[in-house]
């Protein structure tokens, strides 16, 4: 007996806490319940990115194969603004019941860091469905640079600290982010040149304005390369890529360097596991098909699917990594 509580209050104290058990042991029933009926209605996938653009591509090409794995209409819906930050509150406000996801990449991480309208927590405010895509950053230089792989060129700029010029499509973006990451692992000092785009850094490494790029592959690029005006150095993957044809990994020289390109799809936080697990398998079955397989290829983009859990896993592992790298850099964002 409890004491200083009578036999009324401990009655209702003991119904209370009966009723806190059947809740508990009702939790894991009802969200089964939920995964059982799932999907009752059209799915939602946000791309926080105008039309036409690589996110807009691969999302839409897994669009017809997940309506046909999951039996229901699955809808994409361009949400683009303020840096992909637009559509990623959408849908970090919306029901976590697996009817609103989103299509984010590498910026679900890097946003949050860099921009004041970034009121969202990348790690908390989402479920990590499934890794969708990979792709991987190339090294090149125009080929004034005396230097045939990474070696040579972090000697050449060892040699010439402050000297030698780098292109990004912009301050804070991904190819900012990485070229810093490469420096800081490197130990060497280059100069950073912004640019309005993918485009701009493309001319500026053919015409020899700036010297050094770090970007993604693409077929204009590997065009460039095969004939002989820019010079591609090393692949920014653990591994050696079919996405960049004779490129060593740079991690052969710098080991664990790594900055790849990712897509992937997450859902509101609080969304049930089982739901989760249904749309894991519908994206996994997807990736594997060798029609969406060879539309990646043609974006530039690896299929490669996960789990949730390595989905998370890579997620929380680049959250460090670029928090690092913006702070040491004194990256600042708008």
């Amino acid at each position: 007996m409890t004491p200083g509580i009578n036999a009324p209050r401990r009655s209702l104290l003991a119904t209370l806490l009966g009723l806190c058990a059947l809740c508990a042991c009702a939790l894991p029933e009802f969200a089964h319940a939920q995964a059982a009926g799932f999907p009752s209605r059209p799915i939602t996938i946000v791309v926080p990115y105008p039309p036409g653009g690589t996110t807009d591509v691969l999302a839409r090409t897994l669009q017809e194969p997940m309506q046909r794995f999951l039996g229901q209409p699955v809808i994409v819906e361009n949400k683009p603004g303020a840096a992909a930050v637009l559509g990623a509150k959408f849908v970090a406000n919306a029901p976590g019941d697996g009817y609103t996801l989103l299509f984010p990449n590498n910026g679900l991480v890097i946003s949050p860091q860099i921009s004041k309208e970034a009121n969202y927590d990348a790690l908390k405010d989402f479920a990590p469905v499934s890794l969708v895509s990979l792709q991987p950053m190339i090294l090149t230089t125009n080929p004034v640079v005396p230097a045939t792989n990474v070696r040579e060129l972090i000697a050449h700029a060892k040699a010439h600290p402050g000297k030698l010029e780098y292109a990004t499509a912009g301050p804070a973006s991904f190819g900012h982010l990485a070229t810093e990451l490469f420096s800081q692992q490197a130990g060497i000092q280059m100069v950073h040149v912004p640019y309005k785009g993918q485009a701009p850094t493309t001319q500026a490494i053919l015409t020899g304005e700036s010297k050094v790029l770090l970007s993604t592959t693409s077929s204009q690029m590997n065009a460039f390369i095969k004939e002989g005006k820019v010079r591609m150095l090393g692949v920014a993957s653990k591994k050696a890529s079919p996405l960049a044809p004779g490129a060593a990994p740079i991690a052969e020289t710098l080991p664990g360097f790594e900055a790849e390109v990712w897509f992937g799809l997450v859902a509101p936080k609080g969304t049930p596991p089982p739901v989760i697990a249904k749309l894991n398998d519908a994206v996994v079955k997807a990736l594997a098909l060798p029609e969406v397989q060879q539309k990646f290829e043609i974006a530039g983009a690896a299929a490669t699917g996960s789990t949730p859990a390595e989905f998370a896993r890579r997620i929380a592992d680049e959250y460090g990594t670029w928090t690092a790298v913006i702070r040491d850099a004194k990256i600042e964002g708008k």
